[in-house]
């Protein structure tokens, strides 16, 4: 498998989940070997972030990195889109503090990317190998995840919020999963009880029905049509996949997690990282 970039650059804007303010985003090719990279064009000297797990400095809600001064926030659905499709180098130029939100999925990042395919570079793709297994828990909440080394890369997970309108959801995914249909469309989605705590703590500023799905009691807030009826933990495994790929590439490697969140799964990126040097 050869390493690939995309064909040309796309541009995206909207507001963000959690900030509410409004970015431009572009989405670039880049050399063999680079990887992904954001670059905050609002800042002076336009400074650049490696999107790697040593550089992750927030996991409320969603996936902050860091560089200095300059920050990229809710970047996890990107990084997922760019891993679903086989993206190994791509730089994302963006002129705000956080990513745009859009529908609450990776919906059109795929639409965008698809319509022109993938630039072959050329060069083989460095898959990670992993010299022992790596797992972390988190006592608290139950939640826990497994690395294990394996021929190629794949993910297991099973989310559980005690929630009977989500009740137990399992999702799988490997290379052969076709994630523009199964993963990439599956919005963000929290509970209605966790809105005012959220927006007490600066969160959700920029949260609608448009980008996100609300789980109440009985249901789901407005009554959307449902991608899935496992849309939420196909959604958990869009995140996990982006959160991962800061590890620095894809993984030859087996994961698997019981409740998944951003902390978790940026700690293990992190563990991997320290383990690999």
């Amino acid at each position: 498998m050869n390493q690939h970039t995309l064909k040309t650059s796309y541009s995206f804007e909207g507001k963000g989940l959690h900030t509410g303010t409004f970015s431009n985003m572009e989405v670039m090719p880049a050399a063999a070997d680079t990887g992904i990279r954001f670059c905050r064009t609002d800042l002076p000297g336009q400074p650049e972030i490696p999107a790697l797990a040593e550089y992750v400095t927030k996991t409320t809600r969603s996936t902050t990195i860091a560089c200095g001064e300059a920050e990229a926030v809710t970047i996890e659905h990107i990084m997922s889109v760019l891993t679903g499709l086989g993206v190994d180098n791509a730089l994302i130029r963006l002129d705000n503090l956080e990513v745009p939100i859009l529908d609450g999925s990776a919906r059109l990042y795929l639409e965008a990317f698809l319509k022109d395919g993938l630039e072959d570079q050329g060069v083989p793709r460095r898959y990670i190998d992993l010299p022992e297994a790596v797992e972390l828990q988190d006592n608290r909440s139950g939640s826990w995840v497994r690395i294990q080394p394996a021929g190629q890369p794949s993910a297991d997970i099973t989310v559980d919020f005690g929630s009977p309108v989500l009740g137990v959801q399992t999702v799988h995914w490997d290379e052969a999963t076709d994630y523009a249909r199964e993963i990439g469309p599956c919005r963000t989605f929290c509970f209605y009880r966790e809105i005012e705590p959220m927006l007490q703590n600066g969160l959700i500023k920029g949260g609608d029905l448009s980008n996100a799905l609300v789980v109440t009691d009985d249901g789901y807030m407005g009554d959307p049509q449902l991608h899935f009826p496992d849309e939420c933990g196909r959604h958990k495994m869009l995140d996990l996949l982006g959160d991962f790929r800061l590890c620095g590439g894809y993984l030859n490697a087996q994961i698997t997690a019981y409740k998944p969140g951003h902390t978790l799964n940026t700690q293990a990126a992190k563990a991997l990282r320290a383990l690999l040097k």
